[in-house]
């Protein structure tokens, strides 16, 4: 049967419209004679102690979503009286006048008239530095590179903060498995990032998990998967992407339960018998996967007697299982559960000694805990660990929505927002009446407080590498700014020019080695 659909609750998505109201007034107010403008955007200030620089992530998704499909589907393959007309409804009825003129010039050109500079993504970016340059290609429409400020900052704050969690993950997991692993075991299945259900909207969910995969390869997000491809030239099917995990949750394990208690007339005492798991367990490793890696969350009644007295009795199921069982802590201190899982687990199963005289598990069994995993608990996991003499591939990890959203930082809750890292775009070259001029801001308010973090860029910057260190010269011409810098062309006029590769981008943050 022939299914058709009617939106019933469409949102116009003219771009015209995807500003702050007062980007709309500032047409008014520029000098008449402007031909062209540059801005930067910039991380100005780090409110993070251990993150003086931040990982370039996001705006080639961000060109591809929104400047090229968006711009293209939404304004120039519409009617021109219709996205004129459904500006000016809007911006007339809220703010009284508007320029219609520049809305059907704009049509009229038939493309996006901007260039955009930038950092390759996957740089490690200091404060102050600016890593993206916005600028137009055509002088009608030197207002343009502002009036995109608002969608720019708000689409690149977010996939640059979480890039850079999971490049902190990394650098703890780097330095443990440096101590205690062999140099061939990856540390790119060390943790996953589980934070959907806790992000603010897909979207959202989308760009942390892009930003993880960066450092890691094991995402609980299926979408994460798709949006690389699409975003970053990747493809699941001859690279490793993202990859997910057989894994029980609570609607598995006591349903199951209930099931299992029913069924066996033994269980006398049925809400508090210990063997109420053991039925499932026991299916989940002959029948369901006896030819995969799978864990199960333990928790849901008493996760010490499934670890101590249920999994002594699965033992021979366990041995003889085509992969590995991970057992997994979902509630208590995290780091006690999970380690204590470990040489529990040691007892049980046993393992070897790897070449650095660290001691592995049997690859049966291993230990995973999947919930409030911050950067310091991750490190304390590890450093119990190594203390007792195990290395640190004996647990896998996750991460949810929190370390996306906030770090813990001296005991402080430091959450995320566009000003973690003072992130902004400024204005800082103009060409009016054929004169080219530096234009900055220098607010003595901001000096005279000691903060000095709002001074911008004076005219246009070069950014090259200096004794090793990032750095910037600015009071340059645009000309001038784009000899010998590290920024790459990655958009202009319409079109991408450069589509970044996700193992490249991987390269290049982890040094070649993810």
């Amino acid at each position: 049967m022939e299914r058709r659909f009617t939106p019933q609750y469409p949102i116009k998505s003219n771009p015209m419209l995807d500003k702050d109201f007062y980007k709309e007034f500032h047409g008014r107010c520029l000098p008449k004679g402007m031909t062209k403008s540059v801005s930067y955007f910039t991380p100005r200030k780090s409110r993070v102690d251990m993150w003086p620089e931040v990982v370039v992530h996001g705006y080639q998704a961000f060109i591809k979503q929104h400047l090229i499909d968006g711009w293209n589907r939404d304004f120039f393959c519409r009617p021109k009286d219709e996205v004129v007309e459904e500006y000016a409804r809007i911006i007339e009825n809220t703010m009284g006048q508007c320029d219609r003129a520049r809305v059907v010039k704009l049509h009229d050109l038939g493309y996006l008239p901007i260039e955009i500079y930038a950092l390759p993504e996957g740089t490690l970016c200091p404060m102050h530095v600016p890593f993206f340059s916005i600028t137009n290609t055509h002088p009608d429409f030197a207002w343009l590179p502002q009036a995109l400020e608002s969608l720019i900052s708000a689409e690149l704050w977010y996939p640059m903060i979480t890039a850079t969690v999971g490049h902190t993950y990394r650098q703890v997991v780097n330095k443990y498995y440096d101590m205690t692993c062999d140099d061939d075991v990856p540390r790119k299945f060390a943790l996953g990032n589980f934070d959907y259900r806790g992000d603010a909207g897909s979207d959202a969910a989308l760009k942390a998990a892009s930003g993880w995969l960066l450092s890691f390869g094991n995402t609980a997000t299926v979408m994460s998967i798709p949006y690389m491809e699409a975003m970053y030239h990747a493809d699941c099917t001859k690279e490793l992407v993202g990859r997910g995990a057989n894994s029980t949750e609570h609607f598995v394990m006591c349903s199951n339960s209930a099931e299992d208690i029913k069924n066996n007339p033994d269980y006398e005492y049925a809400d508090i018998d210990p063997r109420r798991e053991r039925v499932f367990l026991k299916r989940l490793l002959t029948e369901i996967c006896p030819n995969e890696n799978v864990s199960c969350v333990c928790d849901s009644y008493d996760y010490w007697n499934v670890v101590e007295n249920i999994l002594p009795t699965l033992k021979d199921e366990i041995l003889n299982h085509n992969g590995t069982f991970l057992v997994r802590g979902d509630s208590g201190d995290c780091a006690e559960v999970v380690t204590r899982t470990v040489f529990k687990l040691w007892e049980i199963f046993g393992g070897t000694y790897n070449s650095k005289g660290y001691k592995v598990l049997d690859p049966h069994v291993k230990a995973l805990y999947g919930d409030s995993i911050q950067i310091e608990t991750a490190e304390r996991i590890y450093t119990i660990l190594e203390d007792a003499g195990f290395a640190a591939s004996n647990v896998s990890l996750g991460v949810g929505s929190f370390s996306m959203h906030c770090v813990i930082e001296n005991g402080q809750f430091k959450p995320f927002t566009r000003d973690t890292f003072s992130s902004a775009i400024k204005a800082c070259n103009a060409t009016i009446n054929d004169v080219e001029m530096a234009i900055y801001k220098d607010p003595k308010t901001d000096r005279d407080t000691g903060a000095g973090f709002k001074k911008s860029q004076k005219g246009c910057s070069r950014v090259f590498m200096k004794d090793g260190v990032m750095t910037y010269q600015d009071e340059l011409t645009y000309e001038e700014s784009l000899k010998d810098t590290l920024m790459i062309k990655v958009f202009e006029d319409g079109v991408l020019v450069e589509d970044q590769k996700l193992s490249d981008i991987r390269a290049r943050l982890n040094n070649n080695n993810f």
